[in-house]
């Protein structure tokens, strides 16, 4: 199964076309520091010849403490994203945790996000399918790269032709994640590609109560995805990820972001003349 382009609002994400980027906040919080970023992004965008959508999660239902902080909820999200998109332009996505989420989303969102530990989830896909918009499923952090085939024929025997795949690392032990490069190139055979670029560095529960990680290998593993020929990469940044009340070790400062994307657009512009 070869696959073709997958098309997200007027993007086209494969072979042959611009990087895509999927970049924002881990958690949404306000409208106003989900435009500073968008309105960022936006700029970047412009300047680089990129692909940019928009990401930012309502909910985020798989925090490590029950106390953390878990977002603002799906209808406020979708107000926010909805903002973004006709302030910005750019495309927006969210997650969907489930299937009953996925009508509103779709209403909203121009690519709908389906979280690695759900992969697997029959029910959620085919909801996620059926409301017309592009699917990014992340790849489960105990899952075989060559299992997503069967994520792909979900959602496409559901109706959904426009599917994208992320890969945001591998449980390796307790408390790590590691990346298998050579994993990107045969999921690519089902589905476009995308490289999680932060969500990789992460180190489940490191911090005791909540996920820790290393930002400074980031962009390391990013350089070497799209060596290895992905066709997108997934970012979350922050004006300051240090202050964020999700995933802030992970993070990219938004201030850093446009210099690393850079080289990142150099590499790819390099790659895809192979």
């Amino acid at each position: 199964m070869i696959h073709q382009p997958a098309k997200i609002a007027d993007y086209f994400c494969g072979q042959g076309h611009p990087l895509l980027v999927i970049a924002g906040p881990c958690v949404l919080e306000t409208d106003a520091a989900a435009l500073e970023i968008a309105q960022r992004l936006q700029q970047i965008m412009e300047k680089l010849k990129l692909q940019i959508v928009f990401k930012g999660s309502f909910d985020k239902a798989n925090r490590t403490s029950l106390n953390s902080f878990r977002g603002v909820g799906l209808e406020a999200g979708l107000k926010i994203l909805e903002k973004v998109r006709s302030e910005t332009g750019l495309p927006v996505t969210t997650d969907i945790h489930e299937s009953n989420q996925a009508q509103a989303v779709g209403e909203v969102c121009d690519l709908l996000q389906i979280p690695a530990f759900l992969a697997r989830q029959t029910d959620l896909l085919i909801a996620a399918a059926e409301h017309g918009k592009a699917v990014n499923v992340k790849k489960g952090q105990f899952m075989a790269p060559q299992d997503m085939r069967h994520a792909v024929e979900k959602l496409v025997e559901s109706g959904c032709s426009n599917v994208l795949l992320c890969e945001r690392g591998t449980f390796f032990g307790y408390g790590r994640l590691v990346n298998d490069m050579t994993g990107l190139p045969q999921m690519r055979q089902f589905a476009p590609v995308i490289f999680d670029a932060t969500h990789s560095v992460q180190q489940p529960g490191g911090l005791g109560g909540k996920t820790g990680g290393n930002r400074e290998f980031v962009e390391p593993l990013a350089r070497a995805a799209i060596a290895v020929n992905v066709d997108g990469i997934f970012l979350e940044t922050h004006p300051n990820p240090d202050l964020s009340p999700s995933d802030g070790p992970n993070m990219i400062p938004l201030d850093k972001l446009e210099s690393l994307l850079e080289r990142l657009v150099e590499i790819h512009g390099l790659v895809s003349q192979w």
